[in-house]
Formats: structure tokens, C-alpha cells, sequence
């Protein structure tokens, strides 16, 4: 028999969180059919799972492969908790018998345990005719999130209002499809809510999503965003890369003069929509890059306060044609009725900043 790999490697899979599938081709490139056995064999056979051309299990005998033909091997690996906060590896090998040859094909993973935050509630969200379910999960901000482990977000994760959020330095966040973190809580009146992120210079904090096979390192929208809801302030980020999501920072109205958003020494990139996006926000960031954005790398919207010290945008996005520019300056809104508001756009200031990419004009009032 010949093989399509000699080894099947899975990339690092969180504890209790099932695997991508992995395929193996079998060929039999004799002149004959050949009947074959094929069992996982090791002390990791009860993580690692087989399908051979659709029957499932881990022992299957007397398997027919005709002759100049193949068939496949579907794999998956679940990781059991651990207590090792550090990644380790699972490795088995699937043995194939026929008749007296004996050949196998190595299979390894790398398992880490991980805090797990998971939507365990949902509210209901009406707009107009429309009604949707938001699943989320209200988190305990009385301890700060350390690096131990990295930490993983399935639905939304609330912090609620007059709690903070404190991140500390070298945390990995990974966030599920349609996961994001919300400062502020969407379903009571309170304003307010705050997160605190403390990475450092060569220990940032790092917020991407949770696949991590290596086609998806850089593929952008597989989160959705960081929302700083209406009347959330005093946020702060620093040293963090946050990317491959839908919005990078979302930062919603303030209703007095308290900063909304403080970021310095950031990362913002492969966002399939906004970089950041003000809403009537005051936002002040140094020393900030934002790149590889599919709409707008700053959207400066329905007025506020926006100052840019020493940063770059830099927006050349190679997904799909971009025809709005890096930057996005106004001072108004239609609302539901059809009219327009307007709110004053009190500062804009990008002091000492590159704006580049790759329109003639990227820079729209």
C-alpha cells in the first residue's frame, strides 16, 4: 500500500474541543484487489477517531481495496482537559495489516488546556420586523485574566456595567466564529463597563480567532469585535494585536467628557470590515499600526473626539476590491425616521501619521 502523507499532523487543538478532520488516501497500486486491516494503535486511541470511506471506528478488518484504486481515512482528535498549562503532544499511529506487512502512519497533535468562557444565556434583539437570538456569557471581572492559559470565547462575553476587565501581559485570547467581547451589557439601561488591557513591549496580548491550522493564520473575519458599548470610558489597550476578525474596536456614544478609548502600541490587521470604528466616540491613540482592512481602516462616525499621534494606516487589502477609503471622517446619522442628524465632529487630529493604500484617495470627509 502507498500513502498520501506518511504523517498526519493536527495543529494545536484546545482541550475538549473537537479537531478539524484530516484525510489519508490509501492507494493500491497492485494489479489485484487487496483486502487490508486497519486499527489506531496506542494509548491515544480513545482521542484519536477514524472513518474509513464513511464507517465509523477505530478497528476495522478485512477492508477491500481494489485494484489501481483507493480509498479514504477520515481523522479527528479530541483533547482531554489537562492540568498542564503548557502545550503537549498526542501521538498514535494507524497500523495496517496485510497479510504478513505490516505499515503504519504516524498521527501527533498538540493539545493546551485553556480558560474557556462559553455563552450559557441569550437575549433577544429586536430590530423593526427582525428578531435575533445574542448568545452570551457574563463574566466574572473580580479576577484578572492572566497567561497561564489562553483563554477561548464561544458566543459573547459581557463585561457588565461598573465591572472592569483587566487583561494582563502575554494573554492569548482566541475567539469562535460570530464570538466577540462586549464592554457594557445590551440588555439592561446602565451604561458603562470598562476593559483594561496590560500587554507589554515583546509580551502583547493577542486577540484572534480560535482556528489555528495554519491556512487560517491570516484569513480576516472569523470574529466578529471588541464592542465598547454606549457609555463605556476609560477603556485602555496597550501592546496588543488584535486581527482576522470582522471590527477590530468597536466604540459606541460616551455621554460626558471621560475618554471612551485610550490605545497605544497596537496592532489592528486583517479586519473584513473596520479597523476601528467611533460612533460619537473620543478616542485617542500613539503609536498604533492598522492594516488590511476590507472597508475602512478608522471610521470617525456620528462625530466625537479622535486624535491619532504617530500612527500608520495602511490599507492594502487583497480579499476582494476595496472602494472606500483608509480613513472615514462625518458628523451625522439618519435615523430610523429617514432624517438626519447631525453631531458635531469636535477633533480629528492625525499628528505626525502615514495614510497609505492602495486608492488614489484614502481619506473621505
Amino acid at each position: 500500500l502507498h500513502f498520501s502523507n506518511d504523517t498526519i499532523t493536527f495543529d494545536t487543538v484546545f482541550a475538549s474541543i473537537g479537531s478539524i478532520t484530516k484525510t489519508l488516501t490509501v492507494y493500491n497500486h497492485n494489479d489485484f484487489d487487496v483486502r487490508t486491516n486497519i486499527e489506531l494503535r496506542g494509548n491515544s486511541a480513545a482521542h484519536f477517531r477514524m472513518n474509513i470511506d464513511g464507517i465509523a471506528g477505530n478497528s476495522q478488518s478485512a477492508i477491500e481495496i481494489p485494484a489501481k484504486d483507493s480509498i479514504f481515512i477520515f481523522l479527528e482528535v479530541t483533547i482531554d482537559p489537562s492540568s498542564n498549562n503548557t502545550p503537549y503532544i498526542l501521538a498514535d499511529s494507524l497500523i495496517f495489516t496485510t497479510g504478513t506487512m505490516i505499515q503504519d502512519v504516524d498521527l501527533v497533535a498538540y493539545g493546551q488546556d485553556a480558560h474557556f468562557h462559553t455563552a450559557d444565556t441569550f437575549g433577544l434583539i429586536i430590530n423593526g420586523t427582525d428578531t435575533t437570538r445574542f448568545y452570551y456569557h457574563l463574566l466574572d471581572c473580580s479576577i484578572p485574566w492572566e497567561n497561564d492559559k489562553p483563554h477561548v470565547i464561544y458566543g459573547y462575553a459581557v463585561v457588565n456595567p461598573g465591572n472592569t476587565l483587566t487583561i494582563n501581559e502575554g494573554c492569548n485570547i482566541y475567539l469562535h466564529k460570530n464570538s466577540g467581547i462586549l464592554v457594557g451589557n445590551p440588555f439592561t439601561e446602565v451604561p458603562g463597563g470598562t476593559i483594561i488591557v496590560n500587554g507589554i513591549l515583546n509580551n502583547e496580548v493577542t486577540f484572534q480567532g480560535d482556528r489555528l491550522d495554519s491556512w487560517y493564520k491570516d484569513i480576516p473575519g472569523q470574529w466578529d469585535r471588541i464592542w465598547l458599548m454606549p457609555g463605556s470610558i476609560n477603556n485602555e489597550i496597550n501592546y496588543a494585536i488584535i486581527k482576522n476578525g470582522n471590527i477590530g474596536i468597536h466604540a459606541d456614544t460616551v455621554f460626558n467628557n471621560n475618554p471612551t478609548l485610550t490605545i497605544n502600541n497596537t496592532i489592528i490587521k486583517n479586519m473584513s470590515g473596520i479597523g476601528i470604528l467611533g460612533q460619537g466616540a473620543n478616542i485617542s491613540a500613539k503609536n498604533t499600526v492598522i492594516s488590511r482592512c476590507g472597508q475602512y481602516a478608522v471610521a470617525c462616525n456620528i462625530g466625537g473626539t479622535y486624535n491619532f499621534t504617530h500612527c500608520t494606516f495602511a490599507n492594502y487589502w487583497n480579499y476582494s476590491n476595496r472602494n472606500t477609503p483608509s480613513i472615514l471622517l462625518n458628523n451625522y446619522y439618519e435615523g430610523a425616521d429617514g432624517n438626519i442628524y447631525v453631531r458635531d465632529l469636535k477633533a480629528a487630529n492625525f499628528i505626525n501619521c502615514i495614510i497609505e493604500g492602495s486608492l488614489s484617495t484614502e481619506v473621505s470627509f
